[in-house]
């Protein structure tokens, strides 16, 4: 008679540790245990010698419905599949929908639950004429985290949250234990700095970096972190380019304060001076690629543990919103949620850092951040067998052939990748056999925190 349902073998890769010739036993959609050696009986066994087990990854920050009749969760949750990702954490700012109050969160739970194929939990954020109003309401809903930004991009869609409404955000948020994460850039700076980028009449890929200098991020960071230490709010940097940044949120810690900060793929792959000078538009993100130095900065802040999170802030615009000749007119963002993993294997190999940042960086971490982890983030006994399989098969990333983006255009397309996703588990079951995603819509499921009994703000 089997013990488990599924018993997979390989290097499994944990936040704490690595166990060579381990395996990791599966029962009831959770994980049983972590071994080492003979697998156990199981209904089904995969001895994947050579092959790397990790958790399935938490992608912390994910844009499905940016803009309307585009990619949408049937079409984010099919990348998140192919790339190993078992969880989104989807952003408020929807196209017609600001997920500011229980009602919109109820809307879009019942819109993505039908066709989410990974597990998904969900962002809130205000409308400022509303102010914090809805803030218990929402955690009652069961967003995970609330969004705000220093910056407005859209009036309406994606406002922005003047100083003193962010305090009171932040002091309604404090009693929930939840974090408040903030788009870092400082609404004045950067269009001062626009407004001498146009004076100027520069409109090829430099614009960009010149439209958001690094002040313009600091500057926002720091008002952030300063915003959480006054109120006791956990502070979350979305999104941060410099390494300067990291610095800072490492100085709040040393204090006692509870500042997080986020890295996203893009910032740890591309650069200016080669990649935005070649992609332009299909390179602009908010804030911008660093230039290369800024990057290994930023992987030595990954090696030294100063890093909260990598994510991808995946939104897949449409071609004709990203290939504009005048840089500063196309839409900001990029898709990323197929090639998180092994991007970020690629470039920790690369560079002597351990593997473990991978499973504490893109799965441990994120699920306590968004305080999923009774159910998520580790290959441990009674949590969901998320797993994500890699094996050494080097490829080159092409993303309108692998079949699962809702746009054919990719920033990473051409990149030689060391390591393939060759298998995604959800909850036990198969949802990306290497080949094709097999999870139908549908099958991913609403994850919300567990209740909170603080009053105080404490964890």
């Amino acid at each position: 008679m089997a013990d488990f349902d599924l018993v997979l073998k390989g290097t499994v890769v944990l936040a704490d540790r690595i166990v060579e010739g381990g395996h990791v036993a599966v029962r009831d959609g959770k994980v049983v245990h972590v071994g080492q050696g003979a697998m156990p009986a199981a209904k089904e066994q995969h001895d994947l010698s050579g092959a790397l087990i990790l958790p399935g990854a938490i992608d912390a920050q994910v844009h499905s419905l940016s803009q309307k009749n585009q990619e949408d969760f049937i079409w984010s949750t099919r990348s998140a599949a192919a790339g190993g990702v078992t969880t989104i954490v989807d952003m408020p700012y929807d196209e017609g929908n600001l997920v500011c109050s229980a009602e919109a969160v109820k809307r879009k739970v019942e819109h993505a639950s039908a066709q989410a194929r990974v597990d998904f939990a969900l962002y809130g954020t205000v409308d400022p004429e509303e102010g914090p109003a809805r803030i218990a309401e929402m955690v009652e809903a069961g967003v995970a985290a609330f969004k705000f930004s220093t910056f407005g991009t859209d009036p309406k869609r994606f406002p922005r949250i003047p100083a003193a409404l962010l305090e009171d955000c932040f002091r309604a948020i404090a009693p929930t234990g939840l974090t408040a994460g903030v788009h870092n850039e400082d609404d004045e700076a950067v269009r001062a700095a626009i407004a001498r980028v146009q004076a100027a009449g520069i409109t090829d890929y430099r614009a960009h970096g010149l439209s958001r200098p690094p002040l313009t991020e600091l500057l926002a960071s720091n008002q952030i972190y300063e915003t959480g230490a006054e109120t006791g709010c956990p502070a979350h940097v979305v999104h941060c380019s410099l390494g300067r940044g990291y610095e800072i949120a490492a100085a709040y810690r040393a204090q006692g304060h509870r500042a997080t900060i986020e890295c996203c793929i893009h910032y740890l792959t591309l650069d200016e001076e080669n990649d935005v000078a070649r992609l332009g538009g299909k390179a602009k993100i908010n804030p911008p690629i660093r230039l290369r130095a800024e990057v290994e900065k930023l992987w030595r802040h990954v090696a030294a543990g100063n890093v909260t999170l990598v994510s991808t802030d995946h939104v897949s615009w449409s071609e004709d919103r990203k290939t504009n000749p005048d840089m500063l007119a196309n839409a900001s963002g990029v898709p990323g949620l197929e090639v998180m993993v092994p991007l970020f294997v690629k470039g920790a190999l690369e560079r002597g850092i351990p593997l473990t940042r991978a499973a504490e960086l893109m799965t441990l971490n994120p699920a306590r951040h968004f305080r999923l982890d009774h159910v998520k983030g580790a290959l441990e006994a009674g949590k969901d067998a998320d797993i994500t399989v890699l094996t050494p098969e080097p490829y080159t990333y092409d993303a309108a052939a692998s079949g699962n983006n809702v746009v054919g255009w990719s920033p990473y397309h051409g990149i030689r990748l060391p390591w393939r996703v060759s298998a995604t588990y959800l909850r036990g079951r198969l949802a990306f056999d290497g080949k094709a995603v097999l999870a139908e819509p549908g099958l991913g499921a609403f994850v919300r925190p567990l209740p909170t009994l603080l009053s105080s703000g404490a964890r």
